[in-house]
């Protein structure tokens, strides 16, 4: 894997020794045709306003979170490893984390910590087990954190699962996310490259569900059913449909929900996520089947909600998260987004209901991850064997 053409770590830190363009500002208020198009060309990353600093190294990382309160965060690793790394401090394995079926895209998932994390220590984890036969699927469990000389998981249960479980080893998904309020977990679930069950109401692939936090089902959402014993079973968890390969999930200042996902080849996909909307895949897209076959354009079928913003060649984008903060000019209100494929970092302008393509930075390695610390800095993960934690240093 290259490395990245900037200064080294420490030299990361003295500015002075890489060149320092102007910083990025907002996005023009007429990008109505780029935004338009599947086009977004990348800048070097030698031009970006912040330098890399490479902090540590982890096997195949796949998600992040800090916890609050301190200079630590939690990573999970694809294999089945769950790290604790500390800033002034080693970096530590977690004890107690559940056996993950590993190979393809699944494995370890997702980690995040819960709204009354303070008070509780509870984190949500998601990973990939394996069912009768060669199937699997993701499910999501809660558990306590404890932390200290020997960090250890206590009482880790099993609050939801992707039903069915389906042969294959991808399209997992398994992102997670607490609304701001702190009431509702959201989980974002692929549709295991099986194409119609994002289409199936019996099914809770290719969805976007919402649940209590402790897994059990609202009330009011969309397609429950107080009628039936059950509220409505599966059915009662969906909270959007017509998804395909769900990799990142915000919420931004305003509580607007966002997440992106994978498109089939091309139409890599970012949407404002509403209560019972409709995102039509498999029966449209942007993008067309590996195969060759054409899958119609959203223009053609108005009565599914089309993306914001679209990217054709495929970016294959990962990880989401929201930008609020002062540290890096002209970035406050925009969502940021990891490139797989794309092999960089993609900045989006919010504006209402609109996003604008801002900045796509070139870095030349597949990003896995992002995540912003309470201190406004931005950390990212780099994808495989070799992967590492880096942080974004503002240029001055």
């Amino acid at each position: 894997m290259p490395k990245f053409p900037l200064c080294a770590p420490i030299i990361a830190l003295a500015v002075a020794a890489c060149s320092a363009p102007a910083a990025t500002e907002a996005a023009p208020a007429d990008t109505a045709k780029l935004d338009a198009s599947g086009d977004h060309p990348a800048t070097p990353l030698a031009d970006a306003p912040f330098t890399v600093q490479e902090i540590a190294d982890f096997n195949e990382p796949w998600a992040m979170t800090f916890i609050p309160g301190t200079r630590a965060a939690l990573i999970t690793e694809k294999s089945g490893k769950l790290k604790l790394w500390q800033e002034n401090g080693p970096t530590q394995d977690v004890a107690g984390v559940p056996t993950v079926a590993y190979g393809g895209q699944g494995g370890f998932g997702d980690v995040i910590v819960a709204p009354d994390f303070a008070a509780t220590g509870t984190i949500y984890l998601s990973w990939v087990e394996a069912g009768t036969g060669s199937t699997a699927g993701a499910v999501v469990g809660k558990a306590k954190l404890v932390q200290g000389a020997a960090p250890r998981i206590e009482g880790l249960q099993i609050i939801w699962k992707q039903d069915p479980k389906v042969t294959g080893r991808g399209h997992y998904s398994h992102r997670l996310i607490f609304s701001p309020d702190g009431k509702y977990l959201f989980i974002g679930s692929g549709e295991r490259q099986k194409f119609d069950p994002a289409q199936d109401m019996k099914a809770n692939l290719g969805k976007i569900v919402r649940l209590n936090p402790d897994g059990s089902i609202p009330a009011d959402n969309p397609f429950a059913d107080a009628s039936k014993p059950d509220g409505g079973g599966v059915t009662a968890q969906i909270w959007s449909l017509g998804h395909r390969n769900i990799l990142g999930l915000a919420f931004d200042a305003t509580g607007k929900f966002w997440n992106q996902e994978m498109g089939p080849k091309g139409g890599d996909e970012v949407n404002l996520v509403a209560a019972k909307a409709n995102y039509g895949y498999p029966i449209v897209s942007n993008g067309d089947h590996y195969d060759g076959k054409d899958i119609p354009d959203h223009v053609t079928r108005p009565e599914f909600a089309a993306p914001k913003l679209w990217w054709n060649p495929a970016i294959s984008p990962a990880g989401l998260a929201f930008y609020g903060g002062d540290l890096y000019p002209g970035w406050k209100n925009s969502l940021l987004m990891g490139a797989l494929s794309g092999e960089g970092l993609i900045r989006m302008n919010i504006d209402g209901e609109t996003l604008h393509k801002s900045d796509r930075w070139d870095f030349g390695q597949r990003i896995r991850e992002v995540e912003v610390r309470d201190d406004g800095t931005v950390w990212l993960l780099t994808d495989g064997e070799d992967g590492k934690l880096v942080k974004l240093v503002p240029k001055k």
